[in-house]
């Protein structure tokens, strides 16, 4: 993780939705900043404060009702650039019996930026579909 080799997001709010390479069982999210000692500015207020994390079986319907389908909050946390600059957050719905494709990372606001935000990694947890299935057979 370099300084500026980030998601860069406009403003202090904002979204990136990830599709996830199987459907999964999530369990937690992991995100990443750097250290405010390794900034170029002296200052980490571009990272992310209060998120909230959203799944979907479909990207197009993510945020969109169709048909009684939606996005499903799995849960909010707070980032926060005091502690560790990698940080996992449980997700508190993950008990859901459904598997998803999508993420949806939506950024409430960040530490101050009011230009940008970045995201520099994000990590996915839990179980992919079959494995889950294996595993209750």
């Amino acid at each position: 993780v370099s300084p500026g080799d980030c998601w860069p997001l406009q403003g202090s709010q904002g979204q990136v939705v990830i599709r996830l390479p199987a459907r999964v069982h999530l369990t937690a999210v992991t995100m990443q900043h750097i250290y405010k000692d390794v900034s170029p500015s002296g200052t980490v207020t571009s990272a992310p404060r209060d998120v909230a994390v959203f799944v979907s079986l479909c990207w197009a319907l993510l945020g969109v009702d169709t048909d009684g389908e939606e996005e499903t909050l799995l849960g909010t946390f707070m980032y926060n650039v005091a502690k560790e600059a990698i940080q996992t957050f449980p997700l508190k719905n993950a008990t859901l019996p459904r598997a998803f494709s999508y993420i949806k990372l939506l950024v409430k606001s960040n530490w101050g930026n009011p230009a940008y935000t970045c995201i520099y990694r994000v990590q996915v947890h839990g179980k992919m579909a079959n494995e889950a299935a294996a595993a209750a057979t």
